[in-house]
């Protein structure tokens, strides 16, 4: 049995992100990455559009640059956990996409907490509107 996987042979759950409010299509990736608002903070870019679902959904993208795949992996972690504590900050509908700079690498999980407070809190309640100019 590996450590911290079960307790007394059962599975923990509700512990992560539910598959609801999590993105996992590469499209949606693609639509947030490239039709996005951005905030950065500390060692993090946040990227997020207005959501069409009823719950905001967020993702995670942790490139190479970060390091290999231990560090990696403890970013993703970090974030993942922050994201646990902090989503009740997020305020509207959006779908969000958390980009890890390499500058993660050498944060600690506090650090990396208090940057997602920090960007839920600066997501706003609604999406903003164009001031009345069309794209053609």
């Amino acid at each position: 049995m590996s450590v911290g996987s079960t307790q007394g042979g059962k599975h923990r759950r509700g512990r992560g992100l539910p598959k609801q409010l999590r993105i996992r299509l590469r499209r949606d990736y693609r639509r947030v990455q490239g039709r996005g608002q951005k905030l950065r903070q500390g060692a993090l870019l946040c990227l997020f559009v207005p959501g069409a679902d009823p719950h905001s959904r967020i993702g995670i993208t942790v490139s190479r640059k970060v390091g290999n795949a231990v560090n990696r992996n403890r970013v993703k972690r970090w974030l993942r956990e922050a994201i646990r504590h902090e989503r009740g900050d997020l305020r509207g509908t959006w779908d969000v996409v958390f980009i890890a700079h390499p500058r993660a690498a050498q944060a600690n999980a506090a650090d990396i907490r208090s940057d997602v407070r920090a960007l839920f809190t600066r997501i706003p309640a609604t999406p903003r509107r164009h001031a009345g100019r069309v794209r053609r």
